[in-house]
């Protein structure tokens, strides 16, 4: 991969693409964290502290377990991020430059590996193992005129190539439907979060499915090796996977995932590809510190022997995807959607004034940010902001009981209770800012499927929905109180 490159533009495009995605997870942090897993959220803080010790989950909210650790946590990242976004580093005589963006790069770190482990349910996601390991690895770029370890590229483009490898092998052992190149049938319309273009790739032919399923082999199964080639090949892999992910952004709302994929290969990219492609031109470069040097050198080893699980895993006929090792979050194993679901289901929450909770009562609808809740409602795009409460609900609609994700009954209670934390997470409480107060909650269940273009032209709807059941029956706080159903 390296034939005397340099790498010093690459490292300020990494940097603040990097900068971008903590600034957005940090902000989801503010504004989402305390109410689903605060001190009195969803699944209450103190639920983290019961469930694990410091040194299996590390967290700075172990030590200071609070909201207002939370608050201050959260918007330190922000402040912080933006200090990164902002290239503050570069702007400092050389011999503080490095030292000082290597404290700020450790700093975002940990702060956002406190979220990660603390977050419990909500945070149990693969990107935020990946956000993590990337950032480590940004802790050793240095910054200023001097020249960034080649060898911390290299760290990133196997990150880069363990996310897109795992992914391709767990899906071609995975559901028979990537085998047979069918799954892309149902993903655009069952995903959990889709798109406004999601419903047009939806309608595309099936023989267009069957190619685009098939290039996704190439891209995720052969692509990631020449991520190691010499240059350009390993820029033309890295291009390939940015016009990859690209299309995922554009069809659908997976987080930070699809961004966070692009700025990984922005490493299989050398100065002299970019200057190349791009009006721009590195500057004069010293030498790498030797404290820099030799601690990307110890990293490496690090990386290389936490890596033997990781790999393990990956290469297993039992591959387990999105998974970390460490408590450190340090050399991770990923991979997506290796099974894809036939059936779109939706959980639809209702409150009503009547005591008694009758069918024929006057529902009124809790609308969410990202869920196709109305059926003429056009699919947002939210990514790469991360709506996790709405996330969540795709995953628990997938059972027809809230057995398997007891959190929704809290969910209820709270709202029940007319909580603002909680109704922050939503789009609209339709008893907010009036003087009624829902007596009683009721949590249906939809099957929901995209409208053919025929009915949507008719109709002006996104979706169709018929009612499959109800996830839970009508209930007052009273009776949640008796459920145990309290946060």
């Amino acid at each position: 991969m390296f034939h005397g490159e340099e790498f010093w533009l690459v490292r300020v495009l990494f940097q603040r693409g990097l900068a971008l995605l903590y600034l957005l997870a940090f902000l989801v942090a503010a504004f989402q964290f305390r109410p689903l897993a605060g001190e009195n959220g969803l699944l209450p803080l103190e639920r983290y502290l019961e469930a694990a010790e410091f040194r299996e989950r590390p967290s700075l909210f172990y030590l200071a377990p609070s909201d207002r650790a939370i608050g201050i946590a959260a918007w330190t990242g922000v402040a912080l991020s933006a200090f990164a976004l902002l290239a503050v580093p570069y702007g400092l005589p050389d011999g503080y430059a490095t030292p000082v963006s290597m404290a700020l790069w450790a700093t975002l770190w940990l702060l956002y590996l406190s979220f990660v482990n603390a977050g419990q349910l909500f945070y149990g996601y693969g990107w935020e193992s990946m956000l993590l390991e990337t950032g480590f690895l940004a802790i050793f770029l240095g910054a200023g005129s001097t020249a960034p370890p080649a060898v911390v590229f290299l760290l990133l483009a196997w990150v880069l190539f363990r996310n897109m490898f795992g992914a391709g092998l767990i899906k071609i052992r995975g559901d028979d439907c990537w085998r047979d190149l069918s799954c892309l049938d149902y993903h655009y319309e069952t995903q959990p979060i889709p798109n406004p273009v999601s419903w047009f790739a939806h309608h595309r032919s099936k023989r267009f499915h069957r190619l685009e399923t098939l290039g996704n082999h190439v891209l995720e199964l052969a692509v990631p090796f020449l991520y190691f080639a010499p240059q350009p090949a390993a820029a033309l892999a890295g291009a390939a996977t940015i016009g990859f992910q690209g299309w995922l952004l554009v069809t659908g709302n997976f987080a930070w995932l699809n961004a966070l994929t692009i700025v990984l290969a922005i490493a299989t990219f050398s100065d002299g590809v970019l200057e190349a492609l791009l009006p721009v031109a590195a500057p004069a470069t010293t030498a790498t510190p030797i404290y820099l040097e030799g601690a990307a050198v110890v990293v490496a080893a690090l990386v290389l022997a936490l890596s033997v699980s990781p790999v393990r895993n990956m290469l297993s006929e039992r591959q387990a995807m999105n998974t970390a090792f460490d408590p450190l979050h340090l050399v991770n194993t990923y991979g997506a959607f290796g099974s894809v679901t036939r059936e779109r289901y939706e959980l639809v929450i209702q409150g009503t004034t009547d005591e008694r909770g009758a069918e024929d009562a006057a529902w009124e609808t809790y609308r969410f940010k990202g869920k196709p809740t109305d059926p003429g409602r056009r699919p947002p795009q939210i990514a790469p902001y991360h709506l996790r409460l709405d996330w969540q609900l795709w995953f628990a609609a997938m059972s027809p009981t809230p057995r398997r994700s007891p959190w929704v009954l809290r969910f209820v209670h709270r709202l029940l209770e007319e909580d603002e934390a909680t109704r922050s997470l939503l789009a609209e409480d339709p008893f907010a800012g009036t003087d009624r107060s829902p007596e009683r909650i009721r949590v249906l269940r939809y099957r929901y499927r995209f409208t053919t273009p025929e009915e949507r032209a008719e109709t002006g709807a996104w979706w169709h929905r018929e009612r499959v059941g109800t996830y839970v029956g009508p209930a007052s706080l009273e009776e949640l109180r008796r459920r145990g159903a309290r946060p």
